[in-house]
């Protein structure tokens, strides 16, 4: 298998207008004249009938996150165009939403025009050579804002409603194999001038001004080719991968885009397991439409709620029959996060230690490969976004953290294949052999990355 309206008047305001603060905003800033002419016009079905739930749990919450990276300040060019994007969008929002909804956008906002200074300030390029620049980031967050609040919430909601999602590339993405969903007309409906949007692209064009690629690091580049040549192969390819940041899935694609065209197809055709989180968060739900998706609940948050646990465990149920479905078929590549979730820094040493893989977890995905009777390879998969987005310090179970950007060097190792042998009774072993390669692979790469101060005493001993 090769890769290859009844809603409320107030809130309709502020949504279907988020887009048209672009060009205020653009229309003062120094180097307007940069800033692209094809401004999105959001369908008038794009109300929320609940958007004071938007982030609205961040206001309750100010868990410190960290970062290493050097304080900087922005530049005048992109403060302004920060300031009076959060003046245009605070003006816009009605009354009832501002004691919700202002705090988070406003820091959301402001961590990415941040970054994207920095970017800039270092010389940064876009994959067509040009600058970044301050317009680029009113487009992107813009653009962004206008996703979450349309398929985030009211009555265009995105509804993920198979645990297995397919990436929504658009309508004219592919002129030789046709997408059936977008001969649907509900699909055609809901999407409306979106039609033909390429979300996956989406996704990495708003996170990849904020990776400092020049200064990344992609390690293991032979066992990647491997790994390509065994899924053209039609045999399936598992990542078992540590988990830093909600932007990972975008580090993979623009990390390995810089490996070449091949590896670049091969990222975007990567199925991601994933938790609630993606499918419910508002800001989160855009990024996901463009993902390949399999919707499991991880064994953190299961237990939350009792009354939910039983619908939560037959979800998870059919989210493994679909992947063995895909597994049977061959040529299927899996990412998936054997802790659960994204690694957390020590609050008292600075550290960020990997989440510890769950046996269970990954003796479930052994299980699947050898059920699948298709050839299933298992690379453990070293990831250093940490500092892209870095995630609160403690695990938080509802949806709505505060969002952080920062632009830093990002880094990937695809360590030795681990060997998918060996009986029940030492299947620990293989556990503790996949988790020791991706911590080799992830002290090694934050040394090439010189973040030395992040590694763990007892990885260096």
């Amino acid at each position: 298998q090769q890769l290859s309206n009844n809603s409320q008047p107030a809130t309709m305001k502020f949504s279907s207008s988020i887009l048209s603060a672009a060009l205020l905003v653009s229309a003062s800033c120094s180097s307007a004249a940069a800033f692209s002419t094809h401004q999105r016009t959001l369908s008038s079905s794009m109300r929320t009938s609940s958007s004071t739930t938007f982030l609205a749990s961040t206001t309750e919450k100010s868990t410190e996150c960290s970062s290493t990276s050097t304080t900087t300040t922005i530049t005048p060019e992109f403060a302004g165009a920060r300031d009076q994007a959060i003046t245009t969008l605070k003006a816009q929002l009605p009354p009832e939403a501002l004691s919700t909804l202002e705090q988070p956008l406003t820091h959301f906002i402001s961590e990415y025009f941040q970054s994207l200074s920095d970017s800039a300030a270092a010389g940064t390029k876009n994959p067509d050579g040009s600058e970044v620049t301050p317009q680029q980031a009113v487009k992107n967050m813009l653009t962004t804002l206008s996703y979450g609040l349309k398929y985030g919430l009211g009555k265009d909601k995105f509804i993920f409603e198979n645990v297995r999602h397919m990436a929504l590339r658009g309508a004219d993405f592919n002129d030789t194999v046709i997408d059936s969903r977008y001969e649907e007309e509900s699909l055609k409906e809901k999407l409306g001038p979106d039609v033909t949007t390429d979300f996956y692209a989406a996704g990495c064009e708003f996170f990849r001004p904020s990776m400092d690629l020049e200064h990344s690091v992609v390690l293991g580049q032979d066992n990647l080719k491997k790994a390509r040549e065994q899924i053209d192969a039609g045999e399936n390819v598992i990542f078992l991968a540590n988990h830093q940041s909600e932007a990972d899935p975008q580090v993979v694609s623009c990390l390995f885009e810089t490996v070449g065209k091949e590896m670049g197809e091969l990222a975007a055709h990567v199925t991601y397991v994933a938790g609630h989180k993606v499918t419910t968060d508002a800001l989160a739900v855009p990024f996901s439409m463009g993902r390949n998706l399999l919707c499991i609940h991880s064994k953190k948050h299961i237990d939350a709620d009792p009354e939910t646990k039983p619908a939560k465990s037959r979800q998870n149920m059919t989210a493994m029959n679909s992947m063995l479905k895909g597994l049977k078929e061959g040529g299927m590549a899996i990412w998936v996060a054997p802790s659960g979730g994204r690694d957390r820094r020590n609050v008292e040493s600075g550290k960020i230690p990997i989440a510890p893989f769950d046996q269970k977890t990954v003796d479930m995905f052994r299980l699947m490969g050898n059920k699948s009777k298709v050839p299933t390879h298992f690379y453990p998969m070293a990831m250093v976004s940490y500092d892209l987005c870095p995630p609160p310090d403690f695990v938080e179970a509802g949806v709505g953290e505060q969002r952080n950007v920062r632009f830093t060097p990002i880094g990937i190792a695809i360590c030795d294949e681990v060997p998918n042998v060996g009986g029940a009774e030492k299947r620990h072993l293989f556990t503790d052999k996949a988790e020791e390669e991706c911590i080799a692979g992830y002290t090694d790469l934050l040394k090439g990355l010189k973040m030395d101060e992040y590694i763990p005493e007892e990885y260096s001993s």
